[in-house]
């Protein structure tokens, strides 16, 4: 790729900042078009049509050469695929754009306040007692201390002297992700379903670069219940499906139970009221009813919420939709788990989720 470099001005972006930008829009496009880089490159030809992000210095083919070069696409039979450090990108770009949208009022970094037997050190000191280890012993403040008691010219170093670093107690979370595929996730000309890619790209970016010991599943939900690997989630797509929610919250439970976690949590994103079980377990055979609240279908998950609370999983639910349905079975369902349920416009999704994630962490040391 050649770039050309023009007279820089205060409000121009240079080449660098420019082909940033351009990577994490497309990175976004791509989640829209469900990993399919031939129609997000074309998406970026037509908003540049619009808007002119190529010029002489920086055209459309250097562009599509830059992400060759970085390994994030390939070309194979005249046509592109997205590589798995295209993927990488992707949740990385996710991660990026939701936390720099948080306020800065929220809960910020994952570590809780209290202290505790951990290995990451804080910038306190207590005194020493049996059972800290030595390499976390404060050399300064304890030779301070031995000084301040019996002077320079006569040393002696007792144990109450001895000072070590605090240390910030770091818990682990196994969380499953509930992403709800129902075919109303993109119905009524509202897209529900980029959004809630788009927080689950962020949450295992945090969880993967930040919390390594934290575990993190992705179930999706429609007719039936799968789970997913964080690198398929680009290429997520919505069917028409409807809402097997008791499904996916026993997949989830499942994988929860494998976990050596005591702390277990889920998280469901959906927009609809449950309106489908299976069912015979053996046969996998689906009933379904899509008008109001069918109480068979309704008790079935409610059993479901029932049965995680005994296993001590929470279930925090986060409604994108209003409807009066869902309000009412999401309530019900939140009193039998004991749990919670916000109700989340598109636009504060990623906050909603990633604040609650963090003060979860927090409370699980109290």
């Amino acid at each position: 790729m050649k770039l050309i470099y023009s007279k820089w001005n205060e409000q121009s972006l240079t080449d660098e900042q420019r082909l940033e930008k351009l990577t994490s829009l497309f990175s976004y496009i791509l989640i829209q078009t469900n990993g399919d880089v031939n129609e997000a490159l074309e998406w970026m030809q037509q908003l540049d049509e619009k808007y002119e992000f190529f010029d002489k210095n920086l055209s459309f083919g250097d562009f599509v050469e830059m992400l060759k070069d970085k390994g994030y696409i390939e070309e194979a039979k005249d046509m592109y695929i997205l590589k798995s450090k295209g993927a990488v990108r992707v949740r990385k770009d996710s991660f990026k754009e939701i936390f720099s949208n948080l306020k800065k009022s929220a809960d910020g970094l994952h570590e809780t306040p209290l202290t505790g037997t951990g290995v990451d050190r804080d910038n306190y000191t207590k005194k020493y007692k049996f059972g800290d280890q030595a390499t976390n012993i404060d050399p300064t403040q304890t030779l301070s201390n031995a000084f301040k008691r019996e002077g320079i010219d006569d040393f002696k170093l007792n144990e109450d002297d001895i000072e070590v670093y605090e240390t910030e107690h770091m818990t682990t979370c196994a969380t499953v992700l509930l992403l709800d595929i129902s075919h109303s996730m993109i119905l009524y000309g509202e897209d529900r379903i980029t959004p809630a890619k788009q927080v689950a790209l962020a949450l295992s970016e945090l969880i993967l670069s930040k919390f390594r010991k934290d575990s993190l599943n992705i179930v999706l939900f429609g007719d039936e219940a799968k789970e997913v690997s964080v690198s398929e989630l680009p290429f997520i797509t919505v069917g028409p499906f409807h809402t097997n929610t008791k499904a996916g919250l026993e997949l989830a439970r499942h994988i929860l139970s494998r976990r050596k976690s005591s702390n277990k949590q889920i998280f469901m994103i959906t927009d609809g009221k449950p309106s489908a079980i299976y069912e015979d377990k053996n046969s996998r055979r689906i009933y379904k009813n899509s008008f109001g609240l069918d109480p068979k279908i309704v008790n079935k998950t409610l059993d479901e919420a029932v049965a995680c609370r005994r296993e001590k999983i929470k279930i925090t639910t986060f409604m994108i939709a209003d409807d009066s349905y869902l309000v009412r079975f999401v309530q019900d369902f939140t009193k039998a788990n004991n749990g919670k349920a916000y109700y989340s416009s598109l636009n504060d999704l990623g906050e909603h989720i990633f604040v609650d994630y963090l003060r979860n962490k927090r409370r699980m040391e109290e």
